[in-house]
């Protein structure tokens, strides 16, 4: 049994914290939201009553904020003066490429170890414990960095050093981003030329224009039964969240000089899906938005 604490307990952190309890370690956890708090102890969870408290006698903290700026304050003025030295620290937050290696330097340099380590696969997989984990650390941290992440997880990956799983995160999913909407446009030109969903469906997924966003997360009711499209666009990943990594990967184009033509005409449309009443709906339901239907 590890002793882990939990910081940010969301969303996506609330099942990832569940499920560290359900692999045996002991969980103490800690939210601004009292229902958060609440939910994490009905779980097995011990709730804390600050992250100080949280972290004083882990041997690995996890962390899953919003951005950046979340990250750099909590480690910097409330994990790192509270918790052991030697400790863990595997931030699963989704931030900038540049904030996970100044964590991560700034960590090291205090006698701890860090790993910044953004999930894939969404809340569905944050409660099934069967997320992908694309970890930036050094490579002899690697095998504890695994260890603690196979519970939460189906895979784990080292894209390298610190930033890397960042780097990996964003580019991912600016590639899912733009397979979606060329998902959605491709039904909805379908549906126009007469085409049934279902054979489309059972056309192109067998044929070239196969993709995740068909197969496993299609943007019409029916052909995969567990799509969002199925529960009125209810979020599996929400437009809003996919609209901030879209914002990420062109921000780390800019100054990488990288050309992402579609990546920013993706960030576009997501951003006018978002504005249109679409924020909080899953990232797929952008078929509406593109059929003209709010």
């Amino acid at each position: 049994m590890t002793s882990i604490a939990f910081i940010g307990l969301g969303n996506m952190g609330g099942g990832m914290a569940a499920n560290l309890v359900k692999a045996g370690h002991a969980v103490a956890a800690f939210d601004l939201s009292a229902d958060a708090l609440k939910r994490a102890g009905e779980a097995g969870a011990k709730p804390a009553a600050t992250v100080a408290a949280a972290v004083a006698d882990a041997d690995v903290v996890v962390t899953m904020l919003p951005a950046g700026p979340h990250v750099r304050a909590v480690y910097g003025e409330q994990v790192a003066p509270a918790a052991k030295k030697g400790a863990l620290f595997i931030d699963c937050s989704t931030i900038d490429v540049e904030s996970a290696r100044a964590v991560g330097k700034d960590m090291e340099a205090q006698g701890f170890r860090f790993a910044d380590a953004p999930v894939s696969g969404g809340i569905a997989a944050a409660n099934g414990g069967t997320l992908t984990f694309m970890v930036g650390c050094a490579e002899a941290l690697f095998p504890d960095v695994e260890k603690i992440l196979t519970g939460m997880g189906k895979a784990i990956i080292r894209a390298g050093d610190h930033g890397a799983g960042q780097a990996a995160k964003i580019c991912n999913n600016m590639l899912l981003g733009i397979s979606m909407i060329g998902t959605c446009e491709a039904f909805a030109l379908a549906e126009k030329l007469g085409l049934d969903p279902q054979k489309f469906f059972d056309i192109s997924s067998k044929a070239s224009g196969q993709s995740w966003s068909m197969t496993s997360y299609c943007p019409v009711p029916g052909p995969v039964p567990t799509s969002p499209a199925n529960r009125d666009y209810a979020p599996g990943f929400a437009t809003a969240m996919m609209l901030k990594d879209l914002k990420l990967a062109q921000e780390a184009a800019a100054k990488a000089g990288a050309s992402t033509p579609l990546g920013a005409q993706a960030e576009a449309l997501y951003g006018l899906y978002a504005a249109n009443g679409g924020s909080e709906k899953d990232f797929s339901g952008m078929i509406n938005f593109l059929r003209g239907v709010k």
